[in-house]
Order: structure tokens, then C-alpha cells, then sequence
């Protein structure tokens, strides 16, 4: 990374005033966050409600507030920032002055070894704001700001100071208050221990107000999209969760009028009184606010990546995305159909990845010994499946659970590497408070060393430390494919909801393939021939859509057997050079091109409602192109399983006409002809 200081007033990008207000641009101008120190003039009624409180200018010091604008209009309205820190009272932040300030702006340059694109050179300009109790103890707070094109950022730092021994965190107090009743698309989630495996409904952010009092308040995860009308849209997340727990959001307010949040961190589980404890200094994790006209924006953003520290590992050249036969979506059924846990079958689905030339072969759950990771159960011989494997030219990934690893790491990745493992599911985590955290970077680490990539299921959404270790090929955190087995909850709505909320955070293991495609009427949930809703060619476009480095291709091999469009399938990439979005509506549809090398795929997917969508394609390069169109047949809102395959040839000046049937979807390899 570039890094370079400028002076303190940098032409309208930073401005400090004698107001003791302070502010950054993004690098075009159009977005603006800005912090001052303010009082709070709310009383009467107006407190008693907790509705938005109105900020006065407080040049001698006050609580510490930040704003944000976009194209001129307000985004965020005054939203305090403090830290209940064990046993220092007042909260930091609550009583501080301005004491000095400095400016710089850098270039987040670098190469990402899979996801959306494939180099990243993003400009920022930034702030440091150091300030100081105006009271005895006099304690001192940093605050790190950066401002770029498509997203502002910010986290605390506590430093080293006299009085000041340790950084043990009660709670952060940072609030997010938007000018106006936003529509959010929120998670709701039931406590801190979850999966993040639930459905992210459509309500305004008012609908969550805390009316019931302190205790009934609805546990929100990130990232969480926001949409204010007339002025921006807007998700909030967190990045670079090293040392720190993750970030939830609430709203508060004890009335039916609030519409505004404040964070909440994962309590630690072995004491529920603290958050984050640790030496000074010590920061947070970034708090990061997208903020564009369009929700596809963040689509494209690699704001995420940009705000975790450099790849850590020197040699990467073992670290390769791919696609995956696996076997337990389908039931672990053999070539007869029925289902068997053991080595002959394992070795059915290897011949399945390697007819299909797929890198990969996922060994699921079942094979080790009760509690013990680094000793097989007898059902499968996994050092035989990975030599069969080899022969083949595919490698093979096995499944451990998170309470095993997180005790047998140390003796199980180097038996791994032994045996020639490639890499390692891991599942139900289920939490990420900061010893959660910690699991996720000491496993990265660890598993680098012997030359193993992961996989996190049952666990937290990503949050960019796949750019610090790209051995992280994905994780699970979305209602997937496998809730097809259970209910109706994974349906072309929730398909069409995910690319504009969970996957913002970063790679998503959804598991896409099912080839046993059925209407709603149709739908039963089943557990060992899972069916799912919408049509095939939706789930060929979600090998498009959905950001998986390392993807599953999840269906039995039976079902692939003789069925044309499982051609898309064996031709597309998982890892992508360029990526945009086309169009489309939160919940509703969805559009997406992504490039690899050059050649460019598409990727379209409708909810219950039919459409018929004109997209241009001056995405494409010079040059014509043949595109492979796999579309639904005029047929497939009857019979989902009908797709109609075509060739036609196109270049960057024209267009084409998707017709989504319902539940629907369109695929579409772009080949440049030589």
C-alpha cells in the first residue's frame, strides 16, 4: 500500500474548523464524514421518548458525535461514538476536546487471489483525530477515519496512557442514525451464538424500536441495508476483526417514532460481563458505511478486503479455488442411489469430479471418531480416498467439527498435510465474540503452515480476512441450499435478497446445484433427495451471482446425468476478475456480469414474478463474443426443469433480452472468438 501524508488542510477534502469540527471527502467529492464534539440539547418529552437527539456545536468539548453526507444531502444525522470501558467512568467520548488532527490519503493497491475481482487499486483519503477528556483523568481516544469513493470507515483507538493499564471493554456505544425512517432489510437473529442462517426481511428501521424496554430488543447481524429515499443507500458492517468481537445492531429508542441504532458486541461466553479485553493501545474493528445512489454499488465495492492488513502468506501458490463434488447435500447416495457413508462412495463422487474436471471432493461428516478428528471411524478410508483421488487429478477436502478443531488443530492439520489433504470444513462455530475471532485467524494461520485452505460453516459472516489469508475459501452464514431439506425458507426471493445483504460481507458458501427443480406448489422439504424451488436455469445463475472461490456443486451425480445444462456448470470459473452488477432490486431481481480472463459469464435470477429484462452489453470488450444462453423454456414456470440452450454471436454494442419465468433465471457463457 501507498501511504503518503499531506498537509493539514488538503484542498476541501479535510477541513477543520474552529468549531472543533473535522472533516474527510471521499476522493470524487461526493462523500463527506465528519466529527465534533457537541452537547445534547434534548429534553422534556422529546428525551423521556428517546427520540433522535438535537446536537448543539461544542467547540470547548462535549460528547464526540460524527455525521455523513452524501451529494450534498445529510445521510447520518449527529450519532455519538463511546467506549464503557471496566471501571472508568464516564464513558470515553462522552466529555472529550479536539487536541490534534491529521490528514493523509493512501492507495489500497494490491492482488486478490480470488472473489470479485482479481486486482484492486482503491484511493482514500484519511483522517487521525486525537482527543482528550476535558475532565480529570484526562484519558485519550484516537479516532481513524477513511473516506473512499463508495464507502466511509472508522474505529477507535484506545492508546497507551498513563492511568490506563489494560483495554477491558464493556460495551461500544456507537450509534448510526439515518435523517430519516429508513427501509432496512435487516437479519434478525436470535442471540449472539447463532449461525447467521436466517432470512433478512424487509421492514422500516422504525418497525424495531424497543417499545418493550431495555431487554426486548431485536438482535440485528450484519451487514444490515438501508434504504432512505430521496437521499442514498446505505449497509453497515464491520471489517478487520482481529483482537476484537463482532458487531450487532439494535434499535434502542423507546418509542414507535425511533428509527435509529447503536452497536452491540458479542459478549465474551465465559464472561458475559466483558466484550473485549486486551493490552493498549488496542483499536476496534472498522465500522464501515457504504453509501451509493444504487444497492449494486456494493456489489461491486472491495471496501472489505481493503480495510484488512496485506496478504500474510509468502507462497501462495498451493492456494487454488475451484468447484466441488460433494456428498451430503444429496444423501451421500452411491451410483444405485441409495445412501452409503463409506469409501466406495466417496470414490463414486471423486469419478464425478473428475468427469467433470472439478479440483475438488468434499468428504462431509461422518468419517472420524467420536471427538477425535485425527482418527477415522471405519465407514471411510480417508488416506485411500485421497490417493484414488490423486490418480484422478482431484483433491480432496474432509469435514471437522468446531469443537474438535478448535482442541486437535495442532495434531490435525499436520496429519492432514500427511495424508495430502487440500483443505478443511469446519463447522458449528456458532460464535463470534473474541475468542470466536480468534478461532478464525488462529486456524488461517495454522493452516497455512501445512498448506491446508478452510471453509467456515455454522459460523459468522466474513468480514476481509481472506485478503490477510487467502487459504479462507469461504463461509456459510446464509440460509443455504440445505434448508430445502427442512422447509420452504430457501426460495427465489430469499435467492434474489441475498446478493444485496449477506453477500456484501464477502464470500458466501450458499452449496447451489439442486437439479430437482419444482414450483412452489410442487415443493416438499426432503432430506435425502432435497428438491428446490425456481427453475434450473436460476440455479445455473447463481454459479454467477453468488461470490464462492470455493464452490459446491451439490446435487447427487445422478442427477446430472444426461442433462445438458450441466454444461454451464463444468465451464464456469469461481473466481473472477471483474464483476458488475447489471441490475436489479433488493428481493426482487438480480443481474451480474463477471469477467475471467476474456471471457465474461451472466448471471440473472428473478423472484415468484416474471420478467423480462433488456441488458446491454457494452460490459463486453472489443471484439465479438459467442454466447452460450441457457435460459428457461417458455414452458418452466410449469415444468422448472426445462431450459432452453442457445449460441448466438454478440458484441459490446447490443443487447439482450432475458424472459425470467417465475422462480426464473438466465445463465450465459460470452467466449471472445478468436
Amino acid at each position: 500500500m501507498r501511504y503518503s501524508i499531506l498537509p493539514f488542510l488538503f484542498a476541501a477534502t479535510v477541513v477543520f474548523s474552529q468549531t472543533n469540527q473535522t472533516s474527510v471527502t471521499s476522493p470524487d467529492g461526493r462523500l463527506t464524514i465528519t466529527f465534533q464534539t457537541a452537547t445534547n440539547t434534548t429534553s422534556g418529552d422529546a428525551a423521556r421518548r428517546t427520540l433522535s437527539p438535537q446536537y448543539q456545536a461544542a467547540p470547548g468539548g462535549g460528547q464526540l458525535v460524527y455525521t455523513v453526507s452524501f451529494q450534498g444531502k445529510t445521510v447520518f444525522e449527529p450519532s455519538a461514538l463511546a467506549l464503557d470501558l471496566q471501571g472508568q467512568k464516564p464513558e470515553l467520548g462522552q466529555n472529550v476536546k479536539l487536541v490534534n488532527a491529521s490528514a493523509s490519503q493512501g492507495d489500497d493497491d494490491y492482488t486478490l487471489f480470488h472473489g470479485k475481482t482479481s486486482h484492486v487499486n482503491d484511493h482514500y483519503n484519511a483522517l487521525q483525530l486525537e482527543f482528550s477528556e476535558t475532565a480529570v483523568p484526562g484519558r485519550k481516544l484516537i479516532i481513524e477515519a477513511r473516506a473512499y469513493n463508495d464507502a466511509v470507515a472508522f474505529r477507535y483507538l484506545v492508546p497507551a496512557q498513563t492511568g490506563l493499564h489494560d483495554f477491558r471493554l464493556v460495551k461500544e456505544d456507537t450509534e448510526f442514525r439515518p435523517v430519516k425512517d429508513a427501509m432496512s432489510y435487516s437479519l434478525e437473529l436470535p442471540n449472539f451464538r447463532s449461525m447467521y442462517e436466517s432470512e433478512f426481511i424487509q421492514l422500516p428501521l422504525s418497525a424495531f424500536s424497543n417499545q418493550g424496554g431495555v431487554g426486548s430488543e431485536i438482535l440485528i447481524g450484519c451487514p444490515m441495508l438501508l434504504h432512505l429515499p430521496g437521499v442514498a443507500w446505505v449497509a453497515i458492517t464491520d471489517a478487520d476483526l482481529r483482537d476484537y468481537s463482532s458487531m450487532y445492531l439494535v434499535n434502542s429508542s423507546r418509542s414507535w417514532l425511533g428509527h435509529w441504532l447503536v452497536s452491540r458486541l458479542a459478549p465474551q461466553v465465559e464472561n458475559t460481563n466483558l466484550c473485549v479485553t486486551g493490552t493498549l493501545p488496542h483499536h476496534s474493528s472498522w465500522r464501515v458505511l457504504m453509501v451509493a445512489d444504487d444497492p449494486g454499488r456494493f456489489i461491486e465495492s472491495t471496501v472489505i478486503t481493503d480495510l484488512n492488513p496485506p496478504c500474510a502468506i509468502t507462497n501462495t501458490s498451493w492456494i487454488e479455488p475451484g468447484k466441488s463434488a460433494w456428498d451430503w447435500w444429496g444423501g451421500s447416495r452411491g451410483p444405485d442411489g441409495k445412501s452409503a457413508h463409506t469409501t466406495a462412495t466417496e470414490e463414486y463422487y471423486v469419478d464425478f469430479a473428475a468427469k467433470s474436471s472439478f479440483k475438488y471432493m468434499l468428504v462431509d461428516g461422518g468419517w472420524s471418531a467420536p471427538g477425535d478428528i485425527t482418527k477415522m471411524n471405519g465407514s471411510v478410508d480417508v488416506p485411500a480416498v485421497v490417493r484414488y483421488a490423486a490418480a484422478k487429478g482431484v483433491k480432496v477436502w474432509v469435514w471437522a467439527g468446531y469443537a474438535d478443531l478448535s482442541r486437535q488443530m495442532d495434531e490435525a492439520f499436520p496429519l492432514y498435510e500427511k495424508w495430502g489433504i487440500a483443505g478443511v470444513k469446519t463447522d458449528f462455530i456458532e460464535r463470534d465474540d473474541q475468542k470466536g475471532m480468534d478461532f478464525y485467524y488462529e486456524t488461517a494461520e495454522k493452516a497455512a503452515k501445512y498448506h491446508l485452505m478452510m471453509d467456515y460453516h455454522g459460523a459468522t459472516k466474513p468480514s476481509g480476512i481472506e485478503r490477510t489469508w487467502p487459504n479462507i475459501m469461504g463461509y456459510e452464514a446464509v440460509a443455504g441450499m440445505e434448508q430445502n431439506k427442512a422447509g420452504a425458507r430457501d426460495n427465489p426471493r430469499h435467492h434474489v435478497m441475498l446478493p444485496f445483504t449477506r453477500m456484501l460481507a464477502g464470500p458466501m458458501d450458499y452449496t447451489p446445484g439442486g437439479f430437482d427443480n419444482v414450483t412452489e406448489d410442487e415443493f416438499e422439504p426432503r432430506m435425502n433427495q432435497p428438491m428446490v424451488m425456481g427453475t434450473r436455469a436460476q440455479q445455473l445463475a447463481m454459479y454467477v451471482v453468488y461470490d464462492a472461490p470455493f464452490q459446491m456443486v451439490s446435487d447427487w451425480p445422478g442427477n446430472y446425468e444426461g442433462q445438458p445444462a450441466f454444461q454451464f456448470i463444468e465451464d464456469v470459473p469461481t473466481t473472477w476478475d471483474e464483476t458488475k452488477e447489471l441490475n436489479g432490486v433488493p428481493g426482487e431481481y438480480i443481474t451480474m456480469a463477471r469477467r475471467n480472463g476474456n471471457d465474461w459469464y451472466l448471471g440473472s435470477m428473478t423472484d415468484w414474478t416474471p420478467r423480462t429484462l433488456e441488458v446491454p452489453l457494452n460490459f463486453l470488450g472489443s471484439g465479438k463474443f459467442t454466447a452460450e444462453i441457457y435460459a428457461d423454456a417458455k414452458d418452466a414456470g410449469q415444468f422448472p426443469k426445462h431450459a432452453s440452450i442457445e449460441k448466438q454471436t454478440v458484441q459490446a454494442t447490443g443487447k439482450l433480452e432475458l424472459q425470467l419465468a417465475p422462480g426464473g433465471g438466465c445463465a450465459v457463457r460470452f467466449v471472445l472468438e478468436q
